[in-house]
């Protein structure tokens, strides 16, 4: 029991302190990445969230934290996880491809005052790669939230904004790290919205 006791608190302090490490080098690319949603917001822009797996489940409940609220009351915003429509993903991914079912919903969903938020704890989703690319196109901005050594969307430079969780290797902690940024982003966001 005590060993079990100790890796609680071994789990507990490796979270803090990926999240201690991450705010501490991005503080300045927070408040420009919640800058960028509040003017699209006002601008009546939609924030669209894709990822794969947890990070789909992270998209949904970042999207549900816009139209419903967080912390302060205030209108529903727009925001869409396209990670929801089993029968637009499944079709896409039947006919075209899976790496396709959420740049196809870009081309048909995103509008100019939007921003794109692709979420992979690799940085190597081929899915959330295409998205952010096709936004870029369509002249829309685009964030992304990676882990580890930020794969193909860091090294490829694929979003206006890159978020990085470089203090762990562990995809629980990335994840957990992302939730967090995105908890963040939304409430900066309310304090622009509220302060202008």
């Amino acid at each position: 029991m005590k060993e079990l006791e100790k890796h609680i608190q071994n789990e507990l302090k490796s979270s803090l302190e990926t999240k201690k490490d991450f705010v501490e080098k991005n503080v300045a690319n927070i408040l420009k990445a919640a800058t960028i949603i509040a003017e699209a917001t006002k601008k009546g822009g939609k924030i669209l969230y894709c990822g794969n797996g947890g990070s789909a489940a992270d998209a949904q409940h970042l999207a549900a934290e816009h139209i419903n609220k967080l912390r302060v009351e205030r209108a529903a915003l727009g925001a869409i996880a396209l990670t929801t429509d089993t029968s637009i993903i499944t079709s896409i991914a039947n006919d075209i491809s899976f790496d396709e079912i959420f740049s196809r919903q870009i081309q048909g969903l995103a509008q100019s005052n939007d921003v794109v938020i692709g979420i992979s704890t690799s940085g190597n989703s081929e899915n959330v790669i295409r998205a952010l690319k096709t936004a870029s196109n369509k002249k829309i901005k685009t964030i992304a939230f990676t882990g580890g050594n930020g794969g193909k969307i860091k090294e490829q430079k694929l979003a206006d904004i890159i978020f990085n969780v470089e203090g762990s290797k562990i995809s629980s902690r990335v994840q957990e790290t992302h939730i967090f940024l995105g908890h963040i982003l939304i409430e900066v966001m309310d304090k622009i919205l509220m302060t202008k």
